[in-house]
C-alpha cells in the first residue's frame, strides 16, 4: 500500500513540475513573439507612476507604444490603470499625459482610469472597447507578462495579440528575467486554477 501512495505522489510531483515548466517555457516563448497586425488600439499596460510620472517600466511600454502608433498599426493608444491610496493621478492619466507631452494628438489617446490589477484592467478595456464597437488590440507591456495579459484579454472578449517592450528594467540582466519568469509562472498558474490575478510586482499585477 505504501508503494502504491508512494508512487502516486511521485507522479504528481513529476506532473506539477512538468506544468510548471511547460507554463515557463510557454511565458517564455510568448515574450520572444512580436506581433502587430492592423488593430482598432494600442493597450498600454500600466504600471507605477510617481505623482503623474510614469516609472521606467512604464515610460518603456509607453515608448514602445508610441513607435507602434508611429508605424500605423493602430490609431488610437489606450492607456489603462487606476491609483493607489493618496495618488493624485492614475496610472492610465499619467500615461495619457506623457503620450499627449510626447506629441501624441489627443483625439488618438483614450485614458481608461481603472484596474488596480492586469484582470480589472482588462475588463475595464473591454467595456470601453464595446463601447466603441472595437475588437482587435496589440497589447504592450513587458515580455514575460504577456502570457497572462493576452489571456486575460482573450477571457474578457477581446481579440489581442502582444507587441512586448525590449527595454527597460524588466528585461535588463537575466536574473531579473528569470525572477519575473518564475513570478509570471506562478501567476498564470493561479490565474488558470482560481480566475484570480495576483498583484505585488511592478505593475504585472
Amino acid at each position: 500500500m505504501r508503494s502504491l501512495v508512494a508512487r502516486v505522489v511521485g507522479a504528481a510531483v513529476v506532473a506539477s513540475l512538468l506544468l510548471v515548466a511547460a507554463t515557463a517555457l510557454a511565458i517564455w516563448w510568448t515574450a520572444r513573439q512580436d506581433s502587430r497586425p492592423p488593430s482598432d488600439a494600442i493597450v498600454v499596460l500600466g504600471s507605477a507612476q510617481y505623482n503623474g510620472v510614469p516609472s521606467s517600466i512604464f515610460e518603456a511600454r509607453l515608448e514602445h507604444a508610441i513607435s507602434l502608433h508611429d508605424a500605423g498599426v493602430a490609431p488610437v493608444i489606450v492607456t489603462v490603470g487606476g491609483k493607489a491610496a493618496g495618488d493624485a493621478f492614475t496610472e492610465a492619466e499619467a500615461g495619457r499625459d506623457y503620450l499627449a507631452q510626447a506629441g501624441v494628438p489627443a483625439e488618438a489617446l483614450l485614458a481608461v482610469p481603472e484596474g488596480v490589477d492586469t484582470l480589472e484592467s482588462m475588463r475595464a478595456v473591454a467595456a470601453a472597447f464595446d463601447e466603441r464597437g472595437w475588437t482587435d488590440a496589440v497589447l504592450v507591456t513587458d515580455p514575460w507578462h504577456a502570457m497572462r495579459a493576452e489571456r486575460m484579454a482573450s477571457d474578457a472578449g477581446l481579440t489581442v495579440q502582444s507587441s512586448p517592450t525590449r527595454q527597460g528594467p524588466a528585461v535588463q540582466t537575466r536574473v531579473t528575467q528569470f525572477r519575473y519568469i518564475m513570478r509570471e509562472t506562478a501567476a498564470y498558474l493561479l490565474y488558470r486554477v482560481t480566475g484570480e490575478s495576483v498583484a505585488g510586482a511592478p505593475g504585472i499585477g
